[in-house]
C-alpha cells in the first residue's frame, strides 16, 4: 500500500454521473501524487443501470425505463464488466496502489476487507467461480467470476470491477442488498437465456434484511483497519474539489 493513512469519503448520495466522475477524479489524483489512498461508499439518486466501459449493446427499452415516476439513468462506468441496476443496493469504492500480482491476485487483495467485514455480519462469502462466457451476459449479476463474492448457496451479492493506471487501481463494485424484485425482472427479462433466468432480487440470507447502511460501512471499514493496517480518517468533499470533479461530467 502507498500510506498507511487512508481518506474516507462520508457515505454520498448522487446521480450516478457525479458518483463515476468522483471515482475517476480520485483515481487521477492519486495516481499524480496528489491524493492519498481513499475509501468510500456511496448510492444512486436517481435509480441507475451502470454500464462495464466496454459494453457497447444493451436491450433498446432501458432507454426510456421509469422508477416511480422517475427516468432511470443510464450510466458508463470507467472500469469494466457488465450492467449493473443501482437500486436497493450499496457502492464501495477504493482507490489505492497495489505493486506486484496480478490482475486476480489485485482483486482478492483489495476483497479481503469484504469477505472479513461480511463475515463479522454473520455472511459467510467466497470467490466467485466462472470463467468463460462472462462477456456474453449483459447483466453483471447473472455470472459470479473471481472477481465477485457470493453467499453459500451460489446467489452472487457483490460484483467488483477495476481500473488501473500504473501500479494506482480503482476498485469499486455493488453490494446487492434489497433490490426491488419487480424493477429487478422489468429491467433484466429480455437479458437472460433460457437456461439461465434472471437472478432472484434478494440474496438469500435472512442477515441482510436486519442490517442497515451504516451498519454495513461501520462493519466494512473496520476490517479494513484490521486487514491493512490502516487509519481512516473522514473527509468530505471540499467546494473545491467538487469543483474540479464537475468538469468530468459529461456535457
Amino acid at each position: 500500500m502507498a500510506s498507511n493513512i487512508w481518506r474516507l469519503i462520508p457515505l454520498l448520495s448522487a446521480t450516478g454521473a457525479q458518483q463515476m466522475a468522483i471515482d475517476r477524479w480520485l483515481l487521477d489524483q492519486h495516481y499524480r501524487g496528489l491524493h492519498p489512498p481513499t475509501l468510500r461508499f456511496y448510492t444512486w439518486s436517481p435509480v441507475a443501470i451502470s454500464l462495464g466501459y466496454h459494453q457497447h449493446t444493451w436491450p433498446p427499452e432501458w432507454e426510456t425505463l421509469t422508477w416511480q415516476g422517475h427516468p432511470i439513468d443510464l450510466v458508463r462506468r470507467p472500469t469494466g464488466g457488465r450492467a449493473v441496476l443501482h437500486q436497493g443496493d450499496l457502492t464501495y469504492a477504493i482507490v489505492t496502489t497495489v505493486r506486484g500480482g496480478d490482475r486476480c491476485q489485485t482483486y482478492r487483495h483489495l476483497c479481503q476487507f469484504l469477505l472479513q467485514g461480511w463475515q463479522t455480519l454473520g455472511v459467510e462469502l467466497r470467490y466467485g467461480t466462472a470463467g468463460r462466457g462472462y462477456h456474453q451476459q449483459t447483466n453483471c449479476f447473472e455470472v459470479a467470476t473471481a472477481a465477485d463474492l457470493v453467499l453459500a448457496d451460489g446467489t452472487k451479492l457483490i460484483g467488483s470491477a477495476q481500473l488501473r493506471r500504473g501500479q494506482c487501481y480503482l476498485q469499486h463494485g455493488s453490494l446487492r442488498l434489497n433490490p426491488d424484485s419487480d424493477l429487478w425482472a422489468t429491467v433484466f427479462r429480455n437479458t437472460a437465456s433460457a437456461s439461465s433466468p434472471p437472478s432472484p432480487a434478494h440474496p438469500t440470507s435472512a442477515c441482510l434484511a436486519q442490517l442497515d447502511i451504516e451498519t454495513i460501512v461501520t462493519a466494512l471499514c473496520q476490517a479494513a483497519i484490521n486487514i491493512w493496517n490502516i487509519t481512516l480518517q473522514p473527509q468530505p468533499l471540499s467546494e473545491q474539489e467538487w469543483i474540479a470533479i464537475n468538469q468530468l461530467l459529461p456535457p
